[in-house]
């Protein structure tokens, strides 16, 4: 019984030791990345906020996840609160909040790079979805946030908590997506392709689908949320994604939120936002998914 005690005391021991350990290398792992400074160069184009690059800022803001995240107003809100594996709150966009402190260049580094002002990495922004938006958009987009009503307020810093850095540590929540951001290419902000129901501008189109379904489009669990999330679905024509719909099914899909058998799409599929895009984005959407390789998800 004695010798049965001491193994147990020893393998607690051991096992306090360890956990301790992961721990330890989970903060250090994770401050090291919290605190990497990217150098980007500045986008110092003229910008005039012209009637035409306002509209389009907010028909990008609309249909391009901004409010989605965040709320309605672009004022920000709680998006995520995960107990001790990370807090995320979502900036005040209008002039009333963050926006009033950037300039166009610290602007594109935190929507393309999500990279803040001070050149460290931003906390669950999906720069990933618009690493390749156009100069041209950027500025637009810009534009637009600039001439919103003041909404004031300021949200809380978003944060990691300690579950939420060793997860971090094994790979299972991609946080600080500047880490997979190709800056390089980022920075260039070429043209966007012609508007037009072709592969091409779909291609731009579908740089939004991205962070939720993947750079193959094949769907599965959305990195950065818990294991039993729903996962997203499989965009490519394969027989477990979109191989058997239309194109009217996706419209409807997109505009109604219901699947070609009439059943509701999940609540976590922004088709709300999504509607709002017009019939040459969508019919080029479906265009450049139904170009990919099936794949399953």
């Amino acid at each position: 019984m004695r010798t049965l005690l001491r193994l147990l005391t020893r393998l607690a021991a051991l096992l306090l030791v360890l956990a301790v350990f992961v721990f330890g290398l989970a903060w250090f792992r994770s401050e090291q990345a919290r605190n990497r400074k990217y150098d980007l160069p500045r986008l110092t184009l003229d910008a005039p906020a012209t009637p035409e690059r306002i509209a389009r800022g907010e028909h990008l803001a609309r249909t391009r996840g901004c409010s989605g995240c965040h709320g309605p107003e672009l004022h920000g809100e709680h998006m995520i609160d995960a107990g001790p594996v990370m807090q995320v709150y979502t900036p005040n966009l209008t002039p009333g909040g963050v926006r009033a402190s950037h300039d166009l260049a610290s602007f594109e580094h935190a929507l393309r790079h999500a990279v803040a002002r001070d050149g460290r990495p931003l906390l669950i922004m999906p720069a990933e979805d618009f690493a390749l938006l156009s100069n041209e958009d950027v500025i637009a987009l810009f534009a637009y946030l600039k001439q919103l009503p003041p909404s004031p307020g300021i949200q809380p810093a978003s944060h990691i908590g300690p579950l939420g850095r060793v997860l971090y540590l094994f790979g299972q929540l991609p946080v600080w997506k500047a880490e997979s951001i190709d800056h390089a290419l980022a920075s260039r902000g070429a043209a966007a392709p012609p508007a037009a129901a072709d592969v091409a501008y779909g291609a731009y189109v579908a740089q939004g689908c991205i962070g939720c379904h993947g750079a193959s489009f094949a769907g599965g669990h959305i990195p950065g949320t818990p294991p039993d999330f729903i996962a997203a679905a499989n965009l490519t024509p394969h027989a477990n994604g979109l191989a058997d719909w239309s194109e009217a099914d996706f419209f409807r899909a997109i505009r109604e939120g219901k699947r070609p058998n009439g059943s509701a799409i999940d609540a976590v599929m922004p088709w709300r936002e999504l509607r709002h895009m017009d019939d040459i984005e969508l019919s080029a959407l479906w265009a450049y998914l139904r170009s990919l390789p099936p794949r399953a998800r």
